[in-house]
């Protein structure tokens, strides 16, 4: 990771991952059973994992100043009205139903260091662009205090 901030996640996603690795450094069931491909897979996510883990920044909430950033809660609407919120952060299973955009997914990209009312766009895998708004930027700790599940 290239990613001097380092990446957000909350400690969820860090147990997560932490399994993963766990998982993944245990001896394979069977003799032979894992040819060199499996072999290369596994060594590439076992590496990923230990770069993701060492840049982690582990549910510090960012300033509370409105901006778009990793670890804080955005609603956006569409151009045609509709409205979501979601944790700009590392994908993690376990985010009490709620939506995870990474930073560097398109829509990330597009709306990282947006204000409350500034409009965004960014391209999908079609080739469209699609226009978004941002409505507000919350820290994810202060989201769940606000709203717990």
């Amino acid at each position: 990771m290239s990613d001097s901030q380092g990446v957000w996640m909350t400690q969820q996603a860090k147990d997560r991952l932490l399994a993963e690795l766990e998982e993944l450094s245990e001896p394979v069931g069977g003799s032979g059973t894992e040819d060199l491909s499996e072999q290369q897979s596994r060594q590439a996510r076992i590496h990923q994992i230990h770069d993701l883990l060492a840049v982690a920044v582990v549910g510090e909430d960012p300033p509370d100043d409105g901006v778009a950033e990793p670890g804080m809660v955005l609603t956006i609407r569409y151009e045609d009205g509709d409205t979501e919120t979601f944790l700009l952060g590392v994908r993690d299973d376990d985010q009490s139903g709620m939506e995870v955009y990474s930073p560097q997914s398109p829509l990330g990209k597009a709306l990282t260091g947006a204000r409350p009312g500034e409009q965004r766009s960014y391209q999908v895998p079609s080739g469209a662009s699609v226009t978004v708004t941002l409505l507000d930027a919350v820290p994810y700790g202060r989201h769940q205090t606000q709203n717990p599940a």
